[in-house]
Protein backbone atom coordinates (compact mmCIF):
# COMPACT_ATOMS: atom_id res chain seq x y z
CA UNK A 1 0.00 0.00 0.00
CA UNK A 2 1.06 3.60 -0.59
CA UNK A 3 2.06 5.23 2.70
CA UNK A 4 0.03 8.18 3.95
CA UNK A 5 2.26 11.15 4.83
CA UNK A 6 0.86 14.18 6.65
CA UNK A 7 2.85 17.42 6.47
CA UNK A 8 1.59 19.52 9.37
CA UNK A 9 2.32 23.22 9.01
CA UNK A 10 2.50 22.77 5.26
CA UNK A 11 2.06 26.48 4.46
CA UNK A 12 5.04 27.60 6.55
CA UNK A 13 8.63 28.01 5.39
CA UNK A 14 9.73 24.59 6.64
CA UNK A 15 6.53 22.88 5.50
CA UNK A 16 6.97 24.24 2.01
CA UNK A 17 10.60 23.18 1.98
CA UNK A 18 9.64 19.66 3.10
CA UNK A 19 7.47 19.31 -0.01
CA UNK A 20 10.27 20.64 -2.18
CA UNK A 21 12.83 18.25 -0.72
CA UNK A 22 10.46 15.30 -1.12
CA UNK A 23 9.97 16.18 -4.77
CA UNK A 24 13.71 16.51 -5.34
CA UNK A 25 14.28 13.13 -3.74
CA UNK A 26 11.42 11.73 -5.84
CA UNK A 27 9.55 10.63 -2.71
CA UNK A 28 6.29 11.11 -4.54
CA UNK A 29 4.78 7.61 -4.34
CA UNK A 30 2.79 8.65 -1.28
CA UNK A 31 -0.66 9.78 -0.30
CA UNK A 32 0.00 13.35 0.81
CA UNK A 33 -2.13 14.91 3.56
CA UNK A 34 -1.33 18.65 3.72
CA UNK A 35 -2.29 20.13 7.08
CA UNK A 36 -2.38 23.72 8.30
CA UNK A 37 -4.25 26.07 10.61
CA UNK A 38 -7.94 26.81 10.16
CA UNK A 39 -7.28 29.98 8.18
CA UNK A 40 -5.52 27.92 5.49
CA UNK A 41 -7.99 25.01 5.36
CA UNK A 42 -9.48 24.69 1.89
CA UNK A 43 -6.66 26.50 0.14
CA UNK A 44 -4.55 24.50 -2.27
CA UNK A 45 -0.90 23.56 -2.40
CA UNK A 46 0.99 21.93 -5.26
CA UNK A 47 3.02 18.76 -4.90
CA UNK A 48 4.34 16.52 -7.66
CA UNK A 49 2.43 18.52 -10.30
CA UNK A 50 -0.86 17.94 -8.50
CA UNK A 51 -3.11 20.25 -6.51
CA UNK A 52 -4.03 19.23 -2.95
CA UNK A 53 -6.57 20.87 -0.65
CA UNK A 54 -5.21 21.80 2.76
CA UNK A 55 -7.09 20.03 5.55
CA UNK A 56 -7.52 20.60 9.27
CA UNK A 57 -5.76 18.72 12.02
CA UNK A 58 -8.94 16.84 12.85
CA UNK A 59 -9.36 15.74 9.24
CA UNK A 60 -5.75 14.56 9.19
CA UNK A 61 -6.27 12.57 12.38
CA UNK A 62 -9.31 10.85 10.91
CA UNK A 63 -7.24 9.88 7.85
CA UNK A 64 -4.83 7.95 10.13
CA UNK A 65 -1.56 8.78 8.36
CA UNK A 66 1.44 6.47 8.67
CA UNK A 67 3.82 9.36 9.23
CA UNK A 68 3.29 12.97 10.23
CA UNK A 69 6.00 15.57 9.78
CA UNK A 70 5.24 18.34 12.25
CA UNK A 71 6.43 21.89 11.65
CA UNK A 72 3.84 23.95 13.47
CA UNK A 73 5.58 25.01 16.69
CA UNK A 74 6.17 23.56 20.13
CA UNK A 75 2.79 24.27 21.69
CA UNK A 76 1.01 22.61 18.77
CA UNK A 77 3.28 19.57 19.07
CA UNK A 78 2.61 19.23 22.77
CA UNK A 79 -1.12 19.39 22.12
CA UNK A 80 -1.38 17.07 19.12
CA UNK A 81 1.61 14.71 18.88
CA UNK A 82 0.12 12.08 21.16
CA UNK A 83 -3.25 12.32 19.42
CA UNK A 84 -1.49 11.25 16.24
CA UNK A 85 0.53 8.51 17.93
CA UNK A 86 -2.68 7.12 19.42
CA UNK A 87 -3.81 6.66 15.81
CA UNK A 88 -0.58 4.67 15.23
CA UNK A 89 1.05 7.54 13.36
CA UNK A 90 4.78 8.07 13.78
CA UNK A 91 5.50 11.76 14.38
CA UNK A 92 8.68 13.48 13.21
CA UNK A 93 8.64 16.76 15.10
CA UNK A 94 10.59 19.85 14.07
CA UNK A 95 9.91 21.89 17.21
CA UNK A 96 11.76 21.94 20.52
CA UNK A 97 8.85 20.27 22.33
CA UNK A 98 10.31 16.76 22.58
CA UNK A 99 14.05 17.18 22.02
CA UNK A 100 15.10 16.98 25.65
CA UNK A 101 12.77 14.09 26.55
CA UNK A 102 14.92 11.09 27.41
CA UNK A 103 12.54 8.63 25.77
CA UNK A 104 12.43 10.57 22.45
CA UNK A 105 15.34 10.09 20.04
CA UNK A 106 16.92 13.30 18.74
CA UNK A 107 18.19 12.34 15.32
CA UNK A 108 20.61 13.46 12.64
CA UNK A 109 20.55 10.41 10.34
CA UNK A 110 24.22 10.58 9.31
CA UNK A 111 25.17 10.37 12.98
CA UNK A 112 22.61 8.45 15.02
CA UNK A 113 19.81 6.93 12.95
CA UNK A 114 20.42 3.78 14.98
CA UNK A 115 18.92 5.58 18.00
CA UNK A 116 15.47 5.02 16.48
CA UNK A 117 13.73 1.88 17.71
CA UNK A 118 10.58 0.15 16.53
CA UNK A 119 8.70 1.31 19.61
CA UNK A 120 9.45 5.03 19.13
CA UNK A 121 6.34 6.90 18.10
CA UNK A 122 7.83 10.42 18.29
CA UNK A 123 11.19 11.36 16.78
CA UNK A 124 12.61 14.82 17.31
CA UNK A 125 14.36 16.87 14.64
CA UNK A 126 17.16 18.97 16.20
CA UNK A 127 17.56 22.72 16.13
CA UNK A 128 18.99 24.00 12.85
CA UNK A 129 22.26 25.24 14.38
CA UNK A 130 22.69 22.03 16.35
CA UNK A 131 22.50 19.95 13.17
CA UNK A 132 25.34 21.69 11.37
CA UNK A 133 27.47 21.69 14.52
CA UNK A 134 27.09 17.98 15.29
CA UNK A 135 27.54 17.06 11.63
CA UNK A 136 31.04 18.51 12.01
CA UNK A 137 31.86 17.43 15.56
CA UNK A 138 30.78 13.78 15.22
CA UNK A 139 33.44 12.72 12.69
CA UNK A 140 36.14 14.70 14.49
CA UNK A 141 35.34 12.89 17.75
CA UNK A 142 36.50 9.72 16.00
CA UNK A 143 40.00 11.23 15.93
CA UNK A 144 40.08 12.32 19.56
CA UNK A 145 37.72 12.99 22.46
CA UNK A 146 36.65 16.63 22.56
CA UNK A 147 37.22 18.54 25.78
CA UNK A 148 35.51 21.84 25.03
CA UNK A 149 33.59 23.63 22.27
CA UNK A 150 33.01 27.38 21.95
CA UNK A 151 30.54 28.38 19.25
CA UNK A 152 29.19 31.71 18.05
CA UNK A 153 26.35 31.55 15.53
CA UNK A 154 25.43 34.03 12.82
CA UNK A 155 21.83 33.09 12.12
CA UNK A 156 19.77 34.23 9.14
CA UNK A 157 16.34 35.78 9.43
CA UNK A 158 14.67 32.80 7.75
CA UNK A 159 15.24 31.00 11.05
CA UNK A 160 12.48 33.25 12.42
CA UNK A 161 10.03 32.23 9.69
CA UNK A 162 8.09 34.55 7.42
CA UNK A 163 8.09 37.29 10.07
CA UNK A 164 11.89 37.45 10.12
CA UNK A 165 12.10 37.70 6.34
CA UNK A 166 9.32 40.29 6.23
CA UNK A 167 10.99 42.47 8.85
CA UNK A 168 14.33 42.48 7.02
CA UNK A 169 12.75 43.14 3.63
CA UNK A 170 10.56 45.89 5.07
CA UNK A 171 13.54 47.61 6.66
CA UNK A 172 15.58 47.32 3.46
CA UNK A 173 12.79 49.29 1.79
CA UNK A 174 13.05 52.02 4.42
CA UNK A 175 10.29 51.01 6.83
CA UNK A 176 11.83 50.52 10.28
CA UNK A 177 8.68 51.02 12.32
CA UNK A 178 7.29 47.48 12.22
CA UNK A 179 9.29 45.07 14.41
CA UNK A 180 7.42 41.86 13.61
CA UNK A 181 10.15 39.36 14.54
CA UNK A 182 12.82 41.11 16.62
CA UNK A 183 12.88 43.75 19.36
CA UNK A 184 15.27 45.90 17.28
CA UNK A 185 15.87 46.63 13.59
CA UNK A 186 17.77 43.82 11.85
CA UNK A 187 18.79 45.62 8.63
CA UNK A 188 22.36 46.93 8.97
CA UNK A 189 22.40 45.48 12.48
CA UNK A 190 23.29 42.40 14.54
CA UNK A 191 21.11 41.21 17.41
CA UNK A 192 22.76 38.95 20.06
CA UNK A 193 19.42 37.48 21.06
CA UNK A 194 17.78 34.16 20.18
CA UNK A 195 14.71 33.30 22.23
CA UNK A 196 13.96 34.19 25.82
CA UNK A 197 16.76 34.87 28.31
CA UNK A 198 17.10 32.66 31.38
CA UNK A 199 18.24 33.72 34.84
CA UNK A 200 21.87 33.04 33.86
CA UNK A 201 21.73 35.37 30.88
CA UNK A 202 21.64 32.61 28.25
CA UNK A 203 19.02 32.58 25.50
CA UNK A 204 16.79 29.65 24.59
CA UNK A 205 18.65 29.15 21.30
CA UNK A 206 21.97 28.95 23.14
CA UNK A 207 20.62 26.42 25.61
CA UNK A 208 19.19 24.31 22.77
CA UNK A 209 22.57 24.23 21.08
CA UNK A 210 24.27 23.01 24.25
CA UNK A 211 21.71 20.47 25.44
CA UNK A 212 20.94 18.99 22.03
CA UNK A 213 24.60 18.63 21.03
CA UNK A 214 25.34 16.69 24.20
CA UNK A 215 22.36 14.40 23.64
CA UNK A 216 23.09 13.60 19.99
CA UNK A 217 26.80 13.01 20.60
CA UNK A 218 26.05 11.03 23.80
CA UNK A 219 28.45 13.33 25.65
CA UNK A 220 26.52 14.63 28.67
CA UNK A 221 29.60 16.27 30.19
CA UNK A 222 30.90 17.97 27.05
CA UNK A 223 31.83 21.57 27.88
CA UNK A 224 30.08 23.90 25.44
CA UNK A 225 29.77 27.69 25.42
CA UNK A 226 27.41 29.27 22.90
CA UNK A 227 26.49 32.76 21.75
CA UNK A 228 23.67 33.21 19.24
CA UNK A 229 23.54 36.24 16.98
CA UNK A 230 20.85 37.11 14.43
CA UNK A 231 22.30 38.73 11.29
CA UNK A 232 20.73 40.52 8.28
CA UNK A 233 21.12 37.53 5.96
CA UNK A 234 18.14 35.99 4.18
CA UNK A 235 19.04 32.31 4.48
CA UNK A 236 21.69 29.90 5.80
CA UNK A 237 23.26 29.97 9.23
CA UNK A 238 26.96 30.41 9.88
CA UNK A 239 29.02 29.62 12.94
CA UNK A 240 32.50 30.15 14.27
CA UNK A 241 33.58 27.06 16.22
CA UNK A 242 36.56 26.58 18.49
CA UNK A 243 37.33 22.99 19.53
CA UNK A 244 39.75 21.77 22.18
CA UNK A 245 40.72 18.10 21.77
CA UNK A 246 42.20 15.75 24.36
CA UNK A 247 44.84 14.46 21.94
CA UNK A 248 47.19 16.06 19.40
CA UNK A 249 46.07 16.14 15.77
CA UNK A 250 47.33 17.15 12.35
CA UNK A 251 45.39 19.55 10.15
CA UNK A 252 45.73 17.06 7.32
CA UNK A 253 43.87 14.34 9.24
CA UNK A 254 41.19 16.87 10.23
CA UNK A 255 40.64 17.80 6.60
CA UNK A 256 40.65 14.19 5.45
CA UNK A 257 38.14 13.15 8.09
CA UNK A 258 35.78 15.96 7.14
CA UNK A 259 36.20 15.40 3.39
CA UNK A 260 35.34 11.73 3.82
CA UNK A 261 32.24 12.42 5.92
CA UNK A 262 28.82 12.10 4.31
CA UNK A 263 27.00 15.39 4.00
CA UNK A 264 30.05 17.63 4.48
CA UNK A 265 31.86 19.70 1.87
CA UNK A 266 35.21 21.24 2.78
CA UNK A 267 35.80 24.68 1.26
CA UNK A 268 39.17 25.76 2.57
CA UNK A 269 41.60 27.57 0.30
CA UNK A 270 42.30 31.05 1.70
CA UNK A 271 44.81 31.82 -1.06
CA UNK A 272 41.91 31.71 -3.53
CA UNK A 273 39.39 33.30 -1.13
CA UNK A 274 37.61 29.97 -0.86
CA UNK A 275 35.59 29.49 2.32
CA UNK A 276 31.94 28.79 3.16
CA UNK A 277 29.45 31.63 2.80
CA UNK A 278 25.67 31.69 3.24
CA UNK A 279 25.01 33.07 -0.24
CA UNK A 280 26.43 29.86 -1.73
CA UNK A 281 25.12 27.44 0.91
CA UNK A 282 21.48 28.33 0.27
CA UNK A 283 19.44 25.64 -1.49
CA UNK A 284 22.08 23.03 -0.67
CA UNK A 285 21.74 20.08 1.70
CA UNK A 286 25.41 19.82 2.62
CA UNK A 287 27.21 21.34 5.58
CA UNK A 288 30.14 23.47 4.42
CA UNK A 289 33.31 23.70 6.52
CA UNK A 290 36.31 26.00 6.04
CA UNK A 291 38.83 28.31 7.72
CA UNK A 292 40.39 25.17 9.18
CA UNK A 293 43.31 26.24 11.36
CA UNK A 294 44.94 25.71 14.70
CA UNK A 295 44.06 27.71 17.76
CA UNK A 296 47.53 28.41 19.10
CA UNK A 297 46.17 29.86 22.34
CA UNK A 298 45.34 26.43 23.79
CA UNK A 299 46.77 22.95 23.61
CA UNK A 300 45.18 20.84 20.85
CA UNK A 301 42.96 23.69 19.70
CA UNK A 302 41.16 23.91 16.33
CA UNK A 303 39.12 26.66 14.71
CA UNK A 304 36.46 26.16 12.03
CA UNK A 305 33.86 28.15 10.10
CA UNK A 306 30.64 26.21 9.33
CA UNK A 307 27.73 27.21 7.09
CA UNK A 308 24.52 25.37 6.16
CA UNK A 309 21.05 26.14 4.84
CA UNK A 310 18.92 26.25 7.97
CA UNK A 311 15.67 25.52 6.12
CA UNK A 312 17.09 22.48 4.33
CA UNK A 313 19.61 20.39 6.29
CA UNK A 314 18.80 22.46 9.35
CA UNK A 315 15.13 21.49 9.21
CA UNK A 316 13.28 20.06 6.19
CA UNK A 317 15.98 17.85 4.68
CA UNK A 318 16.89 16.31 8.01
CA UNK A 319 13.21 15.54 8.69
CA UNK A 320 12.80 13.96 5.26
CA UNK A 321 15.95 11.90 5.80
CA UNK A 322 14.42 10.58 9.02
CA UNK A 323 11.27 9.76 7.07
CA UNK A 324 13.33 7.89 4.46
CA UNK A 325 14.98 5.86 7.22
CA UNK A 326 11.60 4.88 8.63
CA UNK A 327 10.17 3.99 5.23
CA UNK A 328 13.17 1.97 4.09
CA UNK A 329 13.78 0.09 7.34
CA UNK A 330 10.35 -1.35 7.99
CA UNK A 331 9.13 1.04 10.66
CA UNK A 332 5.80 1.62 8.94
CA UNK A 333 5.20 -2.12 8.73
CA UNK A 334 6.02 -2.32 12.45
CA UNK A 335 3.04 -0.02 13.00
CA UNK A 336 0.82 -2.44 11.00
CA UNK A 337 0.01 0.31 8.52
CA UNK A 338 1.26 -1.20 5.28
Amino acid sequence: MIPKIAVVGVTGLVGQMILRVMEEKKLTAIELIPVASERSVGTSIRFNNKEYAVVSVEQALSAKPDLALFSAGGSFSMQYAHKFTEAQTIVIDNSSAWRTQAEVPLVVPEINASAIRKYHSIIANPNCSTIQLVMTLAPLMQLSPIRRVVVSTYQSVSGSGFKGIQQLESEQQGNTSILTAYPHPIHMNLIPHGGDFDDKGNTAEENKLIIETRKILQSPNLAIAATVVRVPVGGAHSMSVNIEFDHPFSLNEIRQKLENSTGIIVQDNPAENRYPMPIYAQNRDEVFVGRIRRDESVKNGLQLWIVADNLRKGAATNAVQIMEHLLYHGFIQAQNKI
